[in-house]
């Protein structure tokens, strides 16, 4: 049978045998956006990236929802994607995902107009030491993170005076991956980080996060707390302007920003591979979200 629309998510959440809370989200958000594309006159399937029985030419289209298992499989997943791009079209496209995948993006968008947070970038093999990068930033507090990550993976903040404490993990890390230092903003304990998600290059619903007390963390794996929220038309613009400025227009996107120490809007990081995107806390966002996909369609 053809598909218009196949929407991608992981094996643990194609026939799951139990569903815990965190899996219904899953279920649901997979859900409300399969019955609005069917909406829209779309034939849907739904099925796991690496379903072994699954023909790719049989659907004209595929779009990434919740394929939570790629990073942990990346070679693996890196070896489909090139296999199913040329027996159907994906949304968001390949280029776009190896884009977002490292955040050396960032400061690509920083060189069009896009706000960061004070940000290096180190690559592989650098021979500095984590004290010294740290010297040279002038940053009384600071994130360590690698490029290519997710959940939070090696994510630390320490002051600059306890940077030799975290030399020995940099070390470790910096010998086969790039490393981005950055200053630690403090409003993120205080204000939170602001998710807002954007069809077809327009806003249309926004979350806030909240790391629990304590925690710089925003995501719920380590207690995070989500909660509604109404943007100024600023924070909008903010939002769109920084979408505008990506290789190409995402047909689905997720701005995450929060506030510097100046308490001036800055990017965190666009989601454009599989990002959650809250449909069941808007109820025409699913809709919004369709609408950009069939519009991607035709063009």
């Amino acid at each position: 049978m053809q598909h218009d629309l196949t929407i991608l998510t992981d094996q643990r959440y194609v026939n799951p045998a139990t569903i815990d809370a965190y899996t219904q989200n899953v279920l649901d958000e997979d859900r409300l956006l399969a019955e609005a594309c069917e909406r829209l006159g779309m034939n849907v399937h739904r099925t796991a990236w690496d379903d072994p029985k699954m023909d790719w030419s049989s659907t004209k289209f595929v779009i990434f929802r919740t394929t939570w298992d790629y990073f942990e499989r990346f070679p693996e997943f890196s070896q489909w994607l090139d296999k199913v791009q040329h027996q159907t079209q994906l949304i968001n496209s390949k280029a776009l995902i190896y884009w977002n995948l490292d955040k050396k993006y960032l400061l690509e968008l920083e060189g069009k107009g896009v706000r960061i947070p004070g940000t290096m970038y180190i690559e592989t093999g650098t021979s500095d030491s984590l004290v010294s990068l740290v010297q040279q930033s002038g940053w009384k507090k600071c994130i360590l993170k690698p490029a290519v990550s997710g959940a939070a993976r090696h994510t630390y903040k320490f002051d600059a005076t306890d940077a030799e404490q975290y030399n020995a993990i940099f070390s470790e890390l910096i010998a086969s991956e790039s490393i981005m230092l950055q200053e630690y903003q403090e409003q993120i304990m205080t204000k939170g980080e602001v998710s807002y998600m954007l069809f077809g290059g327009k806003y249309s619903h926004s979350i806030l996060k909240k790391a629990k007390p304590g925690d710089f963390r925003v995501q719920d794996d380590f207690g995070g707390t989500l909660h509604e929220y109404r943007p100024s038309e600023a924070e909008i613009q903010f939002a769109e302007h920084a979408l505008l400025q990506c290789p190409e227009l995402p047909v689905y996107a997720r701005v995450d920003v929060f506030w510097n120490n100046q308490d001036e809007l800055v990017l965190g990081e666009l989601e454009l591979i599989e990002p959650e995107l809250w449909f069941r806390k808007n109820n025409s966002s699913a809709d919004a979200c369709a609408k950009a996909v069939q519009a991607f369609i035709k063009s």
